[in-house]
């Protein structure tokens, strides 16, 4: 399911934002984004959404703002050296004076490095676990309320499916007084010539087969019942509706092959129709 949370908080003079997104997926692909300082902390930080979100492609941002310079700055010499004689063959290849100045060398990439203290990274990631929680919380309240949209959309599609199945038994008893009138007719014109009656026999029990769904109505209903008491279970049920639902829809293609029926055979197209529609739900559930 989809969810969004956000939230924000101070290390000291240190502004920190976390975020959590999350769309539809049937695994889960987690990335997380933030300062280069917090890299080491990055493994940890994955474990603890992953113990909290199981599927979905979801994104952790983490924004750092500071109002003052934290940590220390260090001179690097080497690279200030190497910019200084190369100004130096610039100005003597060209001819020029060398009159560059110490704001053109500080401006130099690599000149300056930036050094955080260990200390106060530590102490900025016990805010950004504190902050994670909490835009995980919040982002959890999106995905229940958009689950409870969810649930009674596929509630509502399992209802519709009941009414289906339960046609399907009434056409189906109808279809067995069918064949057998069907067989009659068709066995009063064969004994009128020189037929094998063990032959008719054979003919007849294969044919009744054939066309008997009732092995294939009850395990219907008995996965249309496990979908039903999955969807009243708390916790990740995503994976188990996606099984169910293969079932269901093997049980009624096996049903459409054996049917004469038009009707019967209309039902089930109605029926791997909701089918559809519910595996279509089940990918955005947990």
């Amino acid at each position: 399911m989809t969810g969004y949370g956000v939230a924000t908080g101070h290390a000291g003079s240190v502004a920190l934002s976390v975020e959590v997104r999350s769309v539809n997926q049937r695994f889960l692909d987690l990335k997380v984004s933030g300062p280069r300082e917090y890299l080491p902390f990055e493994s940890a930080l994955r474990r603890r959404v992953a113990e909290v979100v199981e599927r979905g492609r979801v994104e952790v941002s983490i924004t750092r703002q500071s109002s003052r310079r934290s940590g220390r700055v260090k001179l690097q010499t080497d690279a200030a050296d190497a910019y200084w004689q190369a100004l130096g063959r610039l100005a003597k290849r060209y001819d020029i004076g060398h009159d560059a100045d110490l704001a053109l060398l500080a401006a130099q990439p690599g000149v300056f490095e930036s050094v955080e203290e260990p200390g106060r990274v530590d102490a900025e990631m016990e805010v950004v676990r504190t902050l994670l929680d909490r835009a995980l919380r919040a982002h959890d309240r999106e995905r229940k309320r958009e689950g409870r949209d969810l649930l009674r959309d596929m509630r509502a599609r399992l209802g519709n499916l009941a009414k289906i199945r339960r046609a399907l038994r009434r056409l189906a008893a109808k279809q067995a007084v069918r064949l057998r009138q069907r067989l009659e007719k068709r066995l009063g014109k064969l004994l009128a010539g020189d037929v094998d009656p063990v032959r008719l026999v054979q003919e007849a029990a294969i044919l009744a087969d054939r066309a008997d769904v009732n092995e294939e109505l009850v395990r219907l209903d008995s996965h249309a019942d496990a979908l039903g008491a999955t969807l009243r279970e708390d916790g990740p049920i995503g994976k188990r509706i996606e099984f169910l639902l293969q079932e269901v829809l093997r049980e009624l293609n096996t049903i459409a092959s054996k049917s004469t029926d038009v009707a019967m055979t209309t039902l089930v197209v109605d029926g791997k129709g909701e089918v559809e529609k519910l595996k279509e739900q089940a990918q955005n559930a947990e």
